[in-house]
Order: C-alpha cells, then sequence, then structure tokens
C-alpha cells in the first residue's frame, strides 16, 4: 500500500510541476510528462491506485474491495485508451507517438526510457533532410 500511495504523490507532483495540470479531466496536461516513473510507465497514477486497491484488499481479505480493484481496472482499461490516449494524440502529437512506443501503458519498463537517446537513435536511422537554401 505505501508503494502505492508513493507513486500516486509523485506522479501527481510530477504531473502538477511539469505537465502544469490538474487531475481534473477539464485541465489536462499542457506539456507532455517524461519524468521520474513516467519514463517507465505512461499511466503510473492508476497504477498507483490499483496498487492501493490490491493492497487494501489483501490487507483486509474483503471481496467487496477485490471487486472494486477489478471494477476500476476494468473502466480504466477502457476509457485510457479510448478518451485520453486519443487526447494526448492530439495535443503532443509525434512526440506522444514516440513515448507510446517505448513506453507502457500499465506495466512499468524496467529501465527508464530516454526521449533524448530515442531521439539521437531515430535521427541516426533516419537522417533529416539537407537544409534547402532560401
Amino acid at each position: 500500500m505505501v508503494a502505492g500511495l508513493r507513486l500516486l504523490v509523485q506522479t501527481i507532483a510530477l504531473f502538477a510541476t511539469h505537465g502544469q495540470a490538474t487531475l481534473a479531466p477539464c485541465d489536462p496536461p499542457r506539456h507532455l510528462v517524461v519524468r521520474g516513473v513516467y519514463r517507465h510507465v505512461r499511466n503510473p497514477m492508476i497504477s498507483g491506485v490499483i496498487l492501493i486497491l490490491v493492497s487494501e484488499s489483501l490487507l483486509v481479505g474483503a471481496g467487496t474491495l477485490a471487486a472494486r480493484c477489478v471494477l476500476v481496472t476494468l473502466v480504466n482499461r477502457l476509457s485510457i485508451p479510448l478518451l485520453e490516449e486519443e487526447g494526448r494524440d492530439a495535443r503532443f502529437g509525434s512526440d506522444y507517438q514516440a513515448y507510446k512506443q517505448h513506453v507502457p501503458r500499465w506495466i512499468p519498463r524496467r529501465d527508464a526510457w530516454d526521449a533524448d537517446r530515442a531521439d539521437q537513435h531515430r535521427e541516426a536511422v533516419e537522417p533529416l533532410p539537407p537544409n534547402k537554401p532560401f
């Protein structure tokens, strides 16, 4: 449970400071957050909430908490790809597409994704077009 709370607090702080947003759906992030835990997993807030709910249901042994955890997971599994990710695609374009390709939605990747290193690799593979004279 402590790990879930810690994850939740970290992500909210990063979302507010680097994304310049709140948790309210009507106030989406103005900047794509690819720092801290967001370099390992795309939806760390929901991962934190699910971890808290799983911990509570295991500690208390209540079936209703386990059912609530399953419900929260299913709702987010459907809504995030359909609603949130489409908005991020529109707001952040190719930056979000690259992020989405390299960082998993739910289960964290072991090593942190480095967007700068990925850009350098992409430029090495796909050289930029030559400058055109004015």
